[in-house]
């Protein structure tokens, strides 16, 4: 049976997504720990895709915890989660 998407192509969909999502946080005042994230994170080495694709990853992370727990977006784990990343990580 063919599925009617490619789960490849889904997956990069969504990733694309949360990289839409992560320029959307950068400039807004809600979230502004989003863009000193991403700020530090070239300053210590990485490229801005790289930086912008670390920051997507802990979004996505956190949006997987909502999605399998029915609980809000906690966006104090979600800063907290990006103050964990390195270059390394």
């Amino acid at each position: 049976m063919d599925l009617p998407f490619n789960e490849d192509d889904e997956a990069d969909r969504f990733f694309h997504d949360l990289l839409d999502a992560v320029d959307q946080q950068r400039v807004s005042p809600q979230t502004p720990f989003v863009a000193k994230t991403v700020d530090r994170l070239i300053r210590e080495g990485l490229e801005e895709d790289e930086a912008r694709e670390a920051v997507a990853r802990c979004l996505a992370e956190e949006t997987d915890r909502v999605l399998r727990s029915g609980r809000p977006f906690d966006l104090e784990a979600y800063r907290r989660s990006l103050d964990k990343i390195s270059p390394g990580s």
